[in-house]
């Protein structure tokens, strides 16, 4: 009976997940495509470029790299630069990681690695479930297939660079923003604290990129957007 209850838990979290991963894989696709093209159009090999989408996943340090290495810039500036940039990565790991205790360090490790924008905000906006196991088999079939899109994206781009104009995969770039309001909206309509805090979050951004570097800019309007939440949560407790 244990091993039935708990095929059944790995099958219904995996469904899960990968229903959930559908958005974002639909949104990651062509992007990852244009990075494939960019990237052998700017002298990196189709190996290269899938190589690092396997080991970095992380599609606005990608770009950047590319364009720094085209540029000419040092290793040393580019993982000093793509560091900054994803400060933000910490924040979101940490917050998830908080709700799968009692994993195993290589476990966490792995979920933390596949933390992007647009899965943490599926992992964060989801009701907790009191089934810790459905929620790990979830996490990891979410971030598995948004995973696997971004990869192949960028080889199916890497290979049909001589195809595809770069006027056209510079434009496939919007598929992200739409992605991720069409991730965002449904879950602030149902709840006004996600949209005091999604606000807050994107006016605190704007506000600190006019003086500071964005990766920068993103940290703090992060913590102050969750600290606002924190003390609306807190009030509502009180009343």
């Amino acid at each position: 009976m244990p091993v039935i209850k708990e095929k059944q838990k790995f099958k219904t979290g995996v469904i899960k997940g990968i229903k959930a991963a559908i958005p974002i894989a639909i949104g990651y696709i062509p992007i990852a495509i244009a990075f494939g093209v960019i990237s052998v159009q700017s002298g990196v090999s189709v190996i290269q470029a899938t190589s690092m989408s396997l080991m970095v996943f992380a599609g606005a340090s990608q770009f950047m790299a590319i364009r720094m290495i085209d540029s000419g810039a040092s290793a040393y500036e580019i993982i000093l630069a793509a560091l900054i940039l994803n400060l933000r990565h910490f924040i979101m790991s940490a917050s998830i990681i908080q709700r799968f205790r009692g994993l195993s360090r290589t476990t966490a490790s792995a979920l933390a690695f596949g933390i992007t924008d647009e899965t943490f905000a599926v992992l964060s906006m989801r009701e907790e479930n009191d089934n810790p196991q459905e929620e790990k088999y979830f996490a990891g079939s979410l971030i598995f297939t948004s995973y696997a899109s971004w990869v192949v994206g960028t080889f199916i781009g890497g290979v049909f660079a001589d195809v595809i104009p770069q006027s056209i995969s510079a434009s496939m770039s919007i598929g992200l923003y739409a992605m991720f309001i069409g991730l965002l909206v449904p879950a602030a309509r149902k709840s006004w604290r996600i949209a005091i805090v999604s606000v807050a979050g994107m006016a605190l951004s704007w506000i600190f990129s006019r003086f500071m570097d964005t990766g920068w800019a993103i940290v703090f309007a992060t913590i102050l957007a969750a600290l606002i939440g924190v003390n609306k949560n807190e009030q509502c407790e009180c009343e």
